[in-house]
């Protein structure tokens, strides 16, 4: 009875996400007419429907935190073919090659139960990948961390955020902690060449976490701290865009029309919005700087109000929650620290943007997982849930595995 009742409310949920989907779309054709709006009307919900329901079938999953992640890229492809019907195309293209990474993902997790992963060779492209902005790169918002190969850019510390997840999950499972610190430093002190610190940011504090859930040892996180606090206030003093955030995040009127106006902007973005917002087409965030990425949350609460929001909110700390207990039911060492560390850098990047934006902490150059444009970032996000789902796959199948045991032992006595 309790299984009929879950499905019950699966499919009542993922009916109510398509409807809301193929109306939101089916409103901007009504705004303006053509056949990429007609197309996108049926496409999205269909492979939001596709990807929710028949994929489940193919392999084990959580299916609310798959539903979840679903309507949350769903919702980046709406928001971001309101603004841009070119951005909105190209990032549902990016969605269904996001779909594919995380199968491939689930997969990967799955195979390194029977054989273990050559760390050496993704120490290896990890490194290639994160020195590569150092010499071919070029500088966006004070940062040099975006890479251009044949035509197409790429942030390469995005990527190499999971192949660190792996990297680090093995060396503290086999309780390398000095390997683990060893390879943390290189990333820091790359990131911190690139000026990256955003991004250097979520790796330190992953990282952390990561470390003290494995030792338990308070030592480190102390030292941890200390390290942060040192980094930080280094930070502060060699770069002066960090000055200038810092300054604007105080005080963001002090220079409204200049480094305070994406802040300022921001906040009457989600001010005008109010509870139930200006209605989708209807708000004008647009003149946001870098409002595809870095404020695309203020867009949403603008145009679908502060309600929607806290939902969207809410859905990301439930996917933190779902994860974690995705790594406390695995009886692996290996993967409830991959398990966790993939489940704190999801739940701390969507802090860290979602605090610039509303103006709680400094506005950091990161993006909202699943919904801000952005190729390399929404298949990072992908990649790094179908490790979780490859875990929760792992769970399942320990478990159905245990009960087949209980049953035989039950038959044998």
């Amino acid at each position: 009875m309790k299984s009929s009742e879950q499905n019950s409310s699966s499919r009542l949920l993922t009916v109510t996400i398509v409807v809301f989907l193929f109306s939101a779309f089916f409103l901007l054709t009504i705004k303006e007419f053509s056949i990429f709006s007609i197309s996108m009307t049926f496409f999205v919900p269909a492979i939001f429907f596709v990807s929710t329901v028949f994929l489940p079938r193919i392999f084990s999953a959580d299916r609310l935190m798959l539903s979840i992640v679903n309507f949350l890229c769903a919702l980046g492809v709406l928001i971001l073919y309101r603004m841009s019907p070119k951005q909105g195309l190209n990032q549902a293209i990016n969605y269904g090659i996001g779909l594919i990474a995380m199968l491939f993902f689930i997969y990967f997790v799955r195979l390194m139960q029977r054989k273990k992963p050559v760390i050496i060779l993704l120490i290896a492209v990890s490194a290639i990948l994160m020195v590569l902005p150092l010499i071919f790169g070029t500088e966006r918002n004070g940062a040099r961390a975006w890479v251009t190969l044949f035509g197409l850019g790429f942030q390469p510390s995005e990527l190499v955020k999971v192949l660190m997840l792996i990297i680090e999950a093995y060396f503290l499972s086999k309780r390398k902690i000095f390997s683990a610190a060893l390879y943390a430093g290189f990333c820091m002190l790359v990131l911190m060449l690139q000026k990256d610190l955003g991004t250097a940011l979520i790796y330190y504090g992953v990282i952390l976490v990561m470390v003290y859930v494995a030792t338990r040892n308070y030592l480190y996180m102390g030292l941890g701290f200390v390290g942060a606090v040192f980094g930080s206030v280094i930070g502060y003093k060699m770069f002066s865009h960090v000055k200038r955030r810092v300054a604007i995040w105080i005080n963001p009127w002090i220079d409204y029309e200049g480094a305070g106006y994406q802040i300022v902007q921001s906040l009457i973005a989600i001010v005008n919005g109010g509870v139930w917002g200006t209605g989708l087409g209807l708000g004008n965030s647009y003149v946001i700087p870098a409002h595809t990425t870095d404020f695309i949350f203020s867009i949403i609460i603008n145009e679908f109000g502060m309600i929607f929001g806290l939902c969207i909110l809410f859905m990301y700390i439930l996917l933190f929650l779902r994860g974690i207990n995705i790594a406390l039911r695995s009886n692996s060492r290996f993967n409830a620290i991959l398990a966790l560390g993939s489940s704190v850098l999801i739940a701390l990047q969507t802090f860290i943007i979602i605090g610039g934006n509303i103006k709680m902490i400094p506005l950091t150059g990161v993006t909202l997982p699943f919904i801000s444009y952005g190729g390399s970032s929404l298949l990072s996000s992908m990649c790094i849930m179908g490790i979780i789902q490859g875990v929760a796959s792992i769970n399942d199948t320990q478990v159905q595995e245990d009960k087949e045991l209980a049953q035989l032992q039950g038959d044998l006595l």
